[in-house]
């Protein structure tokens, strides 16, 4: 299974370095079967590590840091915005939560008061959506432009240097030049402009040194050439440099800090900075840059550095420039963004090489740059953890009691393995986890977990159901109890364990320990399933603790079930469609693609099922690949579109469906419109628009596995509209063609015709039919009484705890029988684990009901951090925020 920090075994390049038949017997076309009794082959398959430890910021009480935070933005000046906005993004990184995490970005960028944070946080952005180029492009062949987060004009950005006014004595100014001799050359320079370029200058010419009363001034040992004293003198007079070569500027802003001439450094500084265009003319004028003191010329090679993530990281003189500055000179080329430049530094670091030499490097200076304790806390924790992964104890050791002792508790984790490690028993770390659990009045799943690895038998048991039942997000408890099961041959029960997981959390560890799991009983198709699974998700990705390429292990595997033609294949895709089995879905699709069918179409399906199962990125992936892929330019267009749709750009999407349909009428393109349209437009009109799209769409050739989503869709707006008759003809259609899912939309049709029996039982159906199926227990509970639908949202709760409604209605529930305190209690689990707008809103408003002000004060402020704009949190707000004692 992957951790974060890969073992020295994934530099490994040969399956036969690991003897393989420890685990898969392979001879040609032939899989030795495990013996009866063979509990030593099923070990070594179902190795569970240890849970990783995280480099992230983890708060014991996350939604009082985040409102914190949002007190701290409604008061501090401007200046701190961006700080604290670097701080939440932190927060969410140790979440999980993505999407929250590029939105903090964003915001650090929008607020940031300084051209170092706009440089920084624009190359943040820039570098978060590294592979988006396709969607700049396709809104450029739409005529709309697009930000750009990575271009920033620097030189722009700073003030004009004002020169300082002296007073003359115009008796020193009756000869109007005076002669500059350099070397055999003599430069004549108006006397008055030539003084008014610095104080150091005005009091040679109009002072009492003996030059004041000179014509003739000998300047041959000040490291001017007569050439750059020509342009130092036309500079006097027009303010401006002419075209000059990088090496005269150079000269020239050396001598400008001799002399203390502002104006004319400032315009060395930002002409310089213009010629900066490569990553080597930024190596070679950095080093000049910050001996001199010229911040324009050093911000402008950072940007260089920056705007070139991650490949600039490679170049070994980038690398040592950045890590070998002191505070004077990160001053100088970031200013007061030191903090932010090596969170974004180390965190590109960490993500390519996380124990390598540069990571540390960079957690080091970021280490120098933390000012407040919550900075103190996440950098010495970060750089804890790299310590740790590469062994060096004795260093680890001690960061991690720094940042335990600034407040971060969850370094106490990396302590805890750290007293295993140097040979002390197990009672030490457990007694490390155990004072931090006494310590904490509403202790975290991850204390538990951790607690378990320190104890044996029914108590690391008890310890994991306790750590479940806090954060069911944690997989390692699934994992652990699956394979303790497996190893007493308890198959059934281990795979229940670890579907229980893998139903709310397609977590690739968790789909390579139940892999290994089909291997160890033979289920030969089962296990290609998760694995063509797997490499969907992750191409690359390395099983056995990163000794295996998983795609070599398919290729083994592979011998030992039998090959489907391609009308198999499509009529098993169609099967696991209909019981709405993703994850069958997803391996059928992959075996599909090594046929010669049309890969456009099935990288789309790919795409489409992996937005169901929550993963955008991968889903994304395949949506470009289907780009790539397509066949003919109508069909390149629609994928063109739903890329523009599903990154937020509906107008654009919708007109390439217009484009698609105009070259050619096909089902997806009319969908597109369809879809795009129905979800945009607020208009009640549109109704009548989506409907016969969605019948021009039916008229088109296509599958069923499409034409049942269509015939839903329609359903779906017919009922919006209250024509139930034509909403169930479409629903009974879809149902024909096995669209499994159409039960759903029929059972609101049942239950709008005030019939909640027949919604009931519609909905039963869906159940019986449906592999993944806690949203249709969700759904069913609309439809029954209170117990019935106690139950259904008790089962929810257990197929994937993930879902916020079960919690909302029990604490509704309780709040309705005045049991006040049970009722936050039961919002208070969820919210442990999952940051949601809905969970703190619901919480914050019972707080206000019973008079906790500053309860819902905190929870309205953490909510705001997850969505600023949502209109009810901010009256809420408001509410509380006037009753504020």
């Amino acid at each position: 299974m992957r951790t974060l920090f890969p073992s020295d075994s994934c530099k490994e390049p040969l399956l036969n370095s690991i003897n393989p038949q420890s685990w898969l017997q392979v001879e040609r076309g032939k899989l030795t079967k495990l013996p009866p009794e063979s509990p030593s082959s099923i070990e070594s398959l179902i190795k569970v590590p240890e849970p990783p430890i995280l480099p992230f910021y983890k708060p014991v009480d996350y939604v009082q840091v985040l409102a914190e935070i949002h007190e701290e933005l409604e008061s501090c000046p401007q200046t701190e915005w961006s700080n604290l906005y670097l701080l939440q993004y932190q927060v969410f990184k140790g979440l999980g939560e993505a999407k929250l995490m590029r939105r903090s970005l964003r915001s650090a960028w929008l607020k940031a008061s300084t051209v170092y944070e706009k440089l920084v946080f624009g190359a943040w952005l820039k570098y978060e959506k590294q592979g988006e180029d396709i969607i700049s492009d396709l809104l450029s062949s739409c005529g709309k432009c697009t930000k750009d987060f990575g271009y920033i004009d620097i030189a722009s950005e700073f003030p004009v240097h004002e020169t300082p006014s002296f007073v003359a004595n115009d008796t020193f100014f009756l000869r109007s030049n005076v002669s500059f001799r350099i070397g055999d050359e003599k430069i004549t320079c108006d006397r008055r402009k030539i003084a008014g370029l610095s104080a150091p200058f005005h009091a040679m010419l109009n002072g009492c040194f003996t030059e004041s009363s000179s014509d003739d001034i000998n300047l041959s040992e000040n490291n001017i050439s007569p050439l750059g004293m020509r342009a130092i003198s036309e500079f006097s007079k027009t303010g401006r440099l002419g075209e000059l070569p990088s090496s005269l500027l150079l000269e020239i802003l050396v001598f400008a800090n001799i002399f203390c001439c502002g104006t004319l450094k400032d315009a060395c500084d930002k002409k310089l900075a213009s010629l900066v265009s490569s990553r080597q003319d930024a190596v070679e004028l950095t080093e000049f840059a910050l001996e001199q003191n010229s911040p324009v010329l050093a911000a402008s090679c950072l940007k260089v550095f920056l705007y070139e993530l991650p490949d600039s990281l490679n170049d070994e003189q980038v690398v040592e420039l950045l890590t070998s500055l002191d505070a004077q000179q990160r001053s100088t080329m970031v200013g007061p963004a030191s903090f932010s430049l090596y969170s974004l530094l180390a965190e590109v670091s960490m993500n390519s090489a996380p124990t390598s030499e540069k990571s540390v490097l960079f957690s080091k200076q970021l280490i120098d740059c933390a000012v407040t304790i919550r900075q103190k806390m996440v950098s010495l924790h970060q750089l804890g953890c790299i310590r740790l992964f590469r062994k060096e104890y004795d260093e680890a050791e001690k960061l991690f009691e720094a940042a335990l002792s600034e407040g971060h508790v969850y370094s106490v984790v990396g302590l805890a393995r750290l007293s295993q490690i140097n040979g002390n028993n197990k009672d030490s770390s457990y007694e490390k986890i155990t004072s931090i659990i006494s310590s904490h009045t509403t202790p975290l799943g991850w204390m538990f977990q951790e607690r378990s690895l320190y104890c044996d038998g029914d108590e690391k048991w008890g310890e994991l159901e306790r750590a479940t039942e806090l954060d069911p997000t944690l997989t390692y408890p699934y994992m652990y109890r699956a394979a303790s099961l497996m190893r007493k041959r308890d198959f059934e029960s281990a795979l229940l364990e670890i579907n229980r997981v893998l139903g709310f959390k397609l977590a690739l560890e968790c789909l390579e320990l139940r892999f290994c799991f089909y291997l160890a009983i033979e289920d030969y198709q089962s296990a290609i399933c998760d694995v063509q699974a797997i490499l969907t998700l992750s191409p690359d990705y390395r099983i056995f603790d990163g000794r295996v390429a998983a795609s070599q292990l398919r290729v083994l595997v592979r011998e030992h079930v039998e090959n489907w033609t391609t009308a198999d294949c499509w009529l098993q895709l169609y099967d696991r469609w209909s019981l709405v089995d993703d994850i069958g879905s997803l391996s059928v699709i992959y075996q599909m693609l090594e046929s010669d069918a049309a890969k456009g179409v099935l990288y789309f399906r790919q795409s489409l099922l992996l937005l169901r199962l929550n993963c955008p990125e991968a889903a994304m992936r395949s949506l470009q690949l289907a780009r790539h892929h397509a066949s003919s330019e109508p069909e390149r267009l629609v994928y063109e579109g739903w890329i523009l749709y599903d990154t937020g750009h509906c107008e654009e999407g919708l007109r390439k469906a217009e484009e698609s349909i105009n070259l050619q009428r096909s089902f997806e393109a009319f969908f597109l419109k369809a879809y795009a349209l129905a979800d945009s437009s607020q208009d009640p009109s549109c109704s009548s628009t989506v409907v016969s799209l969605l019948e021009e769409a039916l008229k088109c050739p296509s599958d069923r596995l499409r034409k049942g989503q269509a015939l839903n869709n329609l359903g779906s707006v017919y009922v919006d509209c209250g024509n139930l008759d034509a909403a169930a003809d479409c629903y009974i259609n879809a149902l024909k063609i096995r669209h499994t899912r159409a039960h759903q939309g029929l059972a609101r049709v049942h239950f709008l015709r005030n019939d909640k029996s027949a919604a009931h039982a519609e909905m039963s159906k869906l159940i019986d039919k449906a592999r993944n199926n806690a949203s249709a227990y969700e759904k069913r509970s609309e439809y029954g009484d209170r117990e019935l639908t106690k139950t259904d949202l008790e089962m929810v709760t257990r197929l994937d705890p993930l879902r916020v409604y079960p919690y909302r209605y029990r604490a509704a529930v309780l709040m309705d029988n005045h049991k006040e305190k049970e009722a936050v209690e039961e919002l208070s689990k969820a919210i442990a684990f999952k940051a949601d707008l809905h969970l703190l809103h619901l919480r914050a408003a019972f707080h206000e009901h019973i008079g906790d002000v500053i309860g819902a004060l905190r929870d309205c402020r953490a909510a705001l951090s997850v969505d600023p704009n949502h209109q009810e949190m901010l009256e809420l707000h408001s509410r509380v925020n006037s009753q504020e004692p």
